[in-house]
């Protein structure tokens, strides 16, 4: 076997040694340091999109899988840049304004938000903007979610020079736009010719265009506040009123014009009030909405906070409602600015079924209209087919405060050889408040841990009084049947109505033993009969 000698050895192991020093230096000489590394990220990755496009205008614009939609989503993705433990303080803090997505690889509203928000990153990137739009699994890195304050998924921050604030727009890629735009300075876009104007109704669904003489003076500054304040809807302000007439048809020669944009059937509204902040965002809080919204969870905050406190809602599947649309439409038209319409889509079990278990239609299949008065949380149904004339005038009705509110109930039961009779809805009356005798009532609900064992007191309660003709005992399932003088939100409840005295019922206590109840309701009744007594 040959052995080196000491000197083979020596030689072997230090060029072996000078060849890994080589190599590392090699690497470090070719690669930028981790800090300079960091710090370009978002360059590098813009200029990925110079080499993307670069390589499609060599090709002359030929169709080809660069221009699928999912390689515009690949490329819009790469804007968007990805945070982790380490980088996370370092872009916030570096950057005047970051917007955080905050996401969970398993949350599907996360999922549905992700390619709206690398779209309009890619907007937002063509417009120049300083906003860095930056997403951070909070699932992979739990601790940098909980020091950025993501508590659910998703969640979307904005940071301004290192302070977040909270997220208060859309999750359409055209409302992050927007929204982003507006808190990063740019309130306000300037249109200054016929194309541009063409361009922008291309990209924009709604707006407010504001038509003026020159960029200056009170009621320009009021344009601006109300720019500004206002989260959601893009203004557009324009000197020329043949631009103008682009954007907004039929704008009469003016120094001064206002008028809010929409894509439905009511699309062009008209301002008519004074240029001041408060009155023109009173205008389109009345008037941002289509006539009938659908709704839908990314909507739905935003429907909820208009300042219509009657809402008509229409629960119908997709094809009857077509049918229905364009009537109801006019209907619309006839209580603009006084009450809200809203289409729910019957079948959506999320959004529809917590409406209609409020009116005991949970399982209803065919069309419903209902109403609400928010004001004073009272509720309406349309008991009459939905035809459009029994919907004009149910709205008629609502508006006047003519309509009688509606109180859900199961069907009458038969109550025959019952020792405690079941009471309804429709028969609350009847059996308790209008009944001569006095009446103990079991409140309860189906899903109540500990009605049942009151439920079997009151049994045994009514077999034990079963000849005390002067007391009545009556139940009531709360989750299915109301009654305006039938205020419970604690389950089971006992109320002993007295014969006497039926607009204040006493509540017995549910707590204590069948012998104390017994001595308690008799104590009430022989009261209650010595006080008829002395009225005699």
């Amino acid at each position: 076997m040959f052995r080196p000698k000491p000197t083979s050895r020596f030689i072997l192991l230090a060029l072996t040694l000078l060849l890994l020093v080589n190599f590392l230096a090699s690497i470090t000489a070719s690669e930028p340091t981790t800090s300079e590394s960091e710090d370009n990220e978002l360059e590098e990755l813009l200029a990925l999109d110079d080499e993307v496009e670069q390589e499609e205008e060599e090709q002359g614009g030929a169709p080809n899988v660069r221009s699928s939609e999912a390689e515009l989503l690949t490329k819009a993705q790469r804007i968007v840049l990805e945070l982790n433990h380490d980088n996370t303080k370092r872009v916030i803090d570096k950057n005047e304004f970051v917007l955080v997505l905050g996401y969970a690889p398993w949350c599907a509203r996360s999922a549905e938000l992700m390619p709206q928000f690398a779209e309009a990153a890619t907007s937002l990137s063509e417009l120049g903007s300083p906003l860095v739009m930056a997403k951070l699994d909070a699932e992979r890195y739990p601790k940098t979610a909980s020091l950025l304050e993501i508590k659910g998924f998703p969640t979307l921050l904005l940071f301004v020079n290192g302070t977040s604030q909270v997220y208060t727009g859309g999750f359409s890629a055209e409302e992050i736009v927007i929204w982003a735009r507006k808190k990063t300075g740019e309130p306000v876009i300037r249109i200054s010719s016929v194309p541009a104007a063409e361009e922008f109704l291309k990209k924009h669904h709604m707006f407010v265009v504001g038509l003026f003489e020159k960029f200056e003076g009170s009621n320009y500054e009021e344009f601006v506040k109300a720019a500004t304040a206002d989260n959601a809807i893009q203004f557009v302000e324009v000197t020329d009123i043949g631009v103008a007439n682009v954007l907004f048809p039929n704008v009469k020669p003016a120094n001064l014009f206002l008028g809010i944009v929409k894509s439905e059937a009511e699309r062009y509204t008209a301002y008519e009030g004074t240029f001041e902040m408060e009155q023109i965002l009173k205008f389109l809080d009345y008037n941002k909405f289509p006539l009938v919204n659908k709704l839908t969870e990314s909507n739905s905050a935003t429907v909820y906070s208009s300042p219509l406190k009657l809402q008509v809602i229409v629960f119908a599947e997709e094809d009857e409602f077509k049918k229905l649309l364009e009537p109801l439409q006019d209907i619309a038209r006839q209580f603009k600015s006084e009450i809200m319409f809203i289409y729910i889509d019957i079948t959506d079990e999320n959004l529809a079924k917590p409406y209609l278990t409020l009116f005991g239609l949970e399982e209803a299949e065919s069309t419903v209209v209902a109403a609400f008065d928010v004001r004073v949380n009272s509720k309406y149904l349309l008991e009459s087919n939905p035809t459009p004339s029994n919907i004009e005038e149910f709205c008629s009705g609502l508006l006047h405060g003519t309509l009688s509110p509606y109180f859900k109930s199961q069907a009458i039961p038969n109550n025959a050889n019952e020792t405690v009779h079941v009471a309804v809805g429709k028969t609350f009356d009847d059996l308790v408040l209008n009944n001569h005798k006095n009446v103990l009532l079991e409140v309860f609900t189906p899903w109540c841990v500990t009605c049942e064992t009151t439920s079997k007191r009151v049994e045994k309660l009514a077999k034990h009084f079963k000849n005390l003709d002067s007391l009545f005992f009556a139940k009531i399932d709360a989750s299915a049947n109301e009654h305006p003088k039938l205020k419970v939100d604690d389950y089971p409840t006992l109320l002993f109505y007295a014969a006497n005295n039926k607009e204040n019922p006493i509540k017995l206590s549910t707590k204590t033993s069948l012998k104390d109840l017994a001595t308690s309701i008799n104590k009430h009744v022989k009261a209650k009969d010595e006080v008829a007594k002395d009225e005699l």
